[in-house]
């Protein structure tokens, strides 16, 4: 079971919109194809005729970030409880095989995208997000284990994953880009630092295994970059990211 950090949360008369219902709308990219439920009208209908507002900085639902957030405070505040589980499980898994602080790193941040933010391209996302803070090898090897993972390479130990055939049907194919990415991938120079990454990956997740992420504070100290004014507050180009796992209902 996940045991989250002591986390305080925002009071109703320190929000900004104290005292009217505060409503969310959900991101428009997960309203295509879904029109006939579409709920834009009926919350401006709302807003008109009701008073309500819609969600804009802390939701008091939400744990309150710390004002300089530290990569593990979003593992604890902001992570869904499998990104959680499964983020630390397979960082220490490449730990227990004696991999390098490298490959440990890649594999604690490689889903890093579908902790909070997106699934949709994760490994592309995830590489964007955590490329002002790592090595160049890190950044590329999370980018591409998004492509490896459909990829078998029985030589480096490593199957298409059979809980794959359940998620995307026997059929599935990856697309072309995916494929694409898979060849110049394996004719990189950085090729096992991103294979290890889906070797480590646990495709089953084991409920009956805790790690404690301060297992992980020494790995990241020595190669993660920590922003003194904290993920997303530090002008990077990819501090919106971080900004909208803090605030992940802002309507704008």
């Amino acid at each position: 079971m996940r045991n989250r950090k002591p986390a305080t949360y925002v009071a109703a008369d320190q929000c900004p919109q104290a005292g009217r219902e505060r409503m969310i709308m959900p991101q428009p990219i997960s309203l295509v194809g879904a029109q006939a439920r579409n709920p834009e009208r009926s919350l401006l209908r709302h807003m008109r005729d009701d008073g309500a507002v819609f969600m804009m900085g802390q939701n008091p639902d939400l744990p309150v970030m710390p004002d300089r957030p530290t990569l593990l405070d979003f593992f604890h505040y902001r992570f869904s409880d499998i990104a959680f589980m499964h983020l630390l499980q397979c960082a220490k898994l490449a730990l227990q095989a004696g991999q390098p602080d490298k490959v440990v790193l890649a594999c604690l941040l490689h889903d890093v995208a579908n902790g909070a933010l997106i699934r949709v391209d994760h490994g592309y996302w995830g590489a964007q997000m955590i490329a002002p803070y790592v090595s160049e090898e890190i950044s590329w090897a999370v980018k591409y284990h998004q492509a490896l993972r459909y990829f078998a390479d029985e030589a480096a130990g490593f199957s298409y994953p059979e809980a794959y055939v359940q998620f995307f049907g026997p059929d599935f194919t990856p697309p072309e880009y995916l494929c694409d990415a898979h060849e110049e991938a394996r004719r990189h120079r950085w090729y096992m630092t991103s294979r290890l990454i889906t070797i480590y990956d646990i495709y089953s997740f084991q409920d009956d295994w805790s790690v404690d992420p301060a297992e992980f504070t020494d790995v990241i100290g020595r190669h993660f970059r920590q922003p003194e004014a904290g993920l997303g507050f530090d002008n990077s180009p990819v501090a919106h990211m971080w900004r909208s796992m803090i605030w992940p209902h802002n309507f704008l």
